[in-house]
């Protein structure tokens, strides 16, 4: 798990103080080692956190043809290396990076989807010229780029690209748009013009010699179903494949331990985890003292007893959030996803001081349909199919009668359902699905007619077609879990990585794997989500290694917040200053009277204070403040002193 930039220059040299200083910027992901490589007018740095041959998996690393930088872990790489030893391959280091080299020399670009793993890389490719940069399969691992005709830099993370003095941190204006509606940008755009982030799956070619590229995308989910075989078979066949990819990230040459917070997926990862490693294990939560609703520790308590773990919990403030805060849109690049990230980051923090690797559930709602707006949809589907006779999937998946006993998983959303049946019912799947993410809940009352100008929701909705409708299938089901897996699960997957990396240790999430995802994606959908229940069978296949009271759960927390509560009280001058500054209101996106009511009559579990906050942040640290803090400079010299 590290961090690397590189510079590609058309016809100069790369500035070794320049690729120094771009590094220094993300020290933090990598503080054990560091390197760099140039060849004429390419450059690379690397940034090391030590997990797999801390000794001698030193990077770059480079051979008589390739040389590579990497930032992640091949959780396969044994495997691989056997394969490759059979092949005649000779290897000088046990580490998963010189893997990568090895299997590119032997395959190709083809090794890429050989691969199983979270990671990013740059491979020079000295024979042909040519670089590769790649990006995992569902983007665990960050990649950003910029491009213009006589160069590429690329990095880990965007402030690191803000360094190069070529680049002005400027706003891009769709992205800005994409960003209020639901609350992270899609596809490879940022809200930083003119930089991109490499989509999940995929990878590029760049011709040194003609200075061109083209890129590829290397892997997406095949949902063409398997009507042939059992849900015995796909039961049996998922409890396998999830103990051999949890079994596998297990391997680690440091110490390492599990996110626990209450909800199925992190606690199913940390009861397969202690029973194939048969011994306790560190797990790290938090819980916020402001009242029930805002803690899982009942459901904690019971994995963390039927496991015999040992258990760390943080109790994150209102006080720690306004200290924070400014502190976590730096290490974010961009406001993503929710305010979950601000305890992501303190139970990270927590964890750091015990480990390096840590195991956590992400990704398990958007493979298994864990989210109740799953729910919201079949229902009104249901609904519409019971009227019409009908249903516009080809078959029912779920009726009014087998839906209703899972409809408690819902009974929390009464506020969300009567805006998402106040207009629109039963138009098309792709309208139906864009009202239930809409962070704006459609409204536009919030915003000045100055933003509401340039803000086209038809536009937008016509991006969030593309993404939805692209898998090749009828299934609202599968249309809905395909665009959460790469629509909002990168967002989490940027929480995920910017919160651990922040305090320098590996997050790794084994429920995305892509073999689990392919067998799931070939599924009959009725069969996935039979009656309307949430993650019916992942729980039919590993719900044994669960706690009874979290098999019985009929809510679904995730890690709440109580923002409405802080913002009237400890963090309410906090908020009131970073969003009616004058800064603020010069930016003529809010309405200055519907901000001073929103802090005070939020909603519990709202998200248009934080969209709002998050943003105003963003705003005061990249772009009214290019951020290039004395630290920088103290990392540049202290990789000098190497």
């Amino acid at each position: 798990m590290c961090g690397f930039v590189g510079i590609i220059n058309k016809d100069s040299p790369v500035d070794d103080h320049q690729l120094k200083k771009m590094a220094a910027a993300i020290h933090h992901r990598g503080p054990d080692d560091e390197g760099s490589y140039q060849d004429r007018n390419l450059g690379f740095y690397h940034k090391r956190l030590s997990i797999i041959d801390p000794k001698l998996g030193k990077q770059p690393m480079e051979t008589e043809r390739y040389c590579i930088v990497f930032n992640g872990e091949i959780y396969n790489y044994i495997e691989l290396r056997s394969d490759l030893k059979a092949k005649g391959h000779k290897f000088r280091t046990n580490s998963d990076t010189e893997v990568i080299i090895r299997l590119y020399e032997e395959y190709g670009t083809d090794s890429i989807n050989l691969l199983n793993g979270m990671f990013a890389f740059l491979l020079f490719d000295k024979p042909r010229q040519q670089i590769i940069a790649a990006r995992d399969h569902f983007g665990i691992k960050p990649l950003y780029y910029y491009q213009q005709d006589d160069h590429f830099i690329f990095a880990s993370e965007i402030k690191a690209i803000l360094q190069h003095p070529d680049i002005q941190p400027e706003v891009n204006r769709s992205s800005l748009s994409d960003y209020l509606t639901f609350q992270f940008v899609l596809g490879e755009e940022t809200l930083f013009r003119d930089i991109k982030k490499f989509i999940p799956g995929s990878y590029m070619v760049i011709n040194l010699n003609s200075f061109t590229h083209h890129t590829v995308s290397y892997w997406t989910p095949n949902f063409s179903i398997d009507r042939f075989h059992t849900e015995e078979y796909f039961v049996h066949h998922l409890r396998e494949l999830i103990k051999e990819s949890i079994g596998i990230q297990l391997r680690s040459d440091v110490n390492l331990g599990m996110y626990l917070s209450g909800g199925i997926d992190s606690s199913l990862v940390t009861g397969i985890a202690s029973h194939l490693l048969n011994r306790s294990l560190p797990v790290f939560s938090g819980a916020f003292r402001e009242g029930p609703e805002f803690s899982e520790l009942e459901y904690i308590r019971d994995v963390v007893m039927k496991n015999k773990a040992t258990s760390n919990v943080v109790y994150p403030t209102g006080e720690d959030f306004v200290q924070l805060m400014p502190k976590l849109i730096y290490h974010m690049d961009e406001p993503v996803a929710g305010p979950g990230l601000f305890p992501q980051y303190m139970v990270s923090q927590l964890a750091s001081k015990q480990v390096k690797v840590v195991l956590g559930g992400q990704g398990g709602d958007e493979i298994f349909g864990g989210y109740a707006r799953y729910v919201v949809a079949y229902l009104e589907q249901a609904l519409k199919g019971a009227i019409n006779g009908n249903t516009d999937e080809g078959e029912h998946i779920v009726s009014l009668k087998n839906i209703i006993p899972n409809l408690r998983s819902i009974e929390k959303y009464q506020p969300m359902l009567k805006k998402f049946w106040g207009q629109g019912v039963f138009e098309s799947m792709d309208r139906r699905y864009f009202h239930l993410i809409d962070r704006m809940n459609g409204s536009t009352s919030f915003y000045t007619s100055e933003f509401l100008s340039e803000y086209s929701r038809e536009e937008i909705f016509k991006r969030f077609q593309t993404l939805f409708n692209n898998p090749n299938t009828l299934s609202y089901f599968n249309k809905m879990t395909h665009f959460d897996m790469f629509g909002s699960l990168p967002a989490l997957l940027h929480v995920e990585d910017r919160m651990s990396m922040a305090v320098s240790i590996e997050s790794r999430v084994p429920l995305l794997d892509r073999r689990i995802v392919d067998l799931v994606a070939q599924m009959p959908p009725a069969m996935k989500f039979k009656g309307g229940k949430m993650k019916h069978t992942l729980l039919k296949s590993v719900g044994d290694y669960l706690p009874e009271s979290i098999l019985q759960r009929k809510d679904k927390m995730g890690f709440p917040v109580p923002l409405h509560l802080w913002a009237k009280k400890e963090a309410r001058e906090f908020i009131a200053d970073t969003l009616l500054s004058h800064k603020s209101r010069q930016r003529r996106i809010f309405k200055t009277d519907q901000v001073e009511q929103i802090i005070s009559n939020e909603q519990p579990f709202g998200r248009q204070l934080w969209g709002m906050l998050s943003l105003e942040l963003w705003f005061q640290t990249f772009i009214d403040n290019h951020p290039t803090p004395t630290y920088y400079e103290d990392q540049l010299k202290y990789s000098e002193s190497f």
